[in-house]
């Protein structure tokens, strides 16, 4: 139940920075500083969105009250892989091959934290 409220307030906080640094500023304006804290309140969103989505197909399909901790370490994987698409796009490399390579990426880390932890 802690965790569920600390995903919920900062993924709150996430969608607040993110929503004031798309309205009220440019890119030229906030700096190296600020795309570092736009990428790091993007990842906070996602994230926060990504373990509701968990929390709910947990509830509705497998009839499970609370999440655990391994159920917050594969949203928090899956919430860097719209990063890293973000990121390959800004960089203009965006293919079936990258697509495919972040895939294969989020696949074996999924897989890591299944038989790590």
């Amino acid at each position: 139940m802690k965790h569920k409220r600390i995903v919920s307030i900062i993924a709150i906080l996430g969608v607040l920075a993110l929503w004031f640094m798309l309205f009220f500023t440019s890119p030229t304006e906030i700096g190296p500083f600020g795309v570092l804290l736009f990428f790091t309140t993007l990842y906070a969103s996602i994230f926060g969105i990504f373990s509701l989505v968990l929390q709910l197909f947990y509830k509705t399909a497998l009839k499970k009250d609370a999440m655990r901790g391994k159920d917050y370490l594969y949203s928090a994987i899956m919430a860097f892989g719209p990063i890293m698409v973000l990121m390959a796009r800004s960089f203009g490399a965006i293919s079936l091959w990258t697509i495919g390579l972040i895939v294969l990426f989020l696949f074996l880390a999924e897989f890591l934290v299944a038989k790590r932890f």
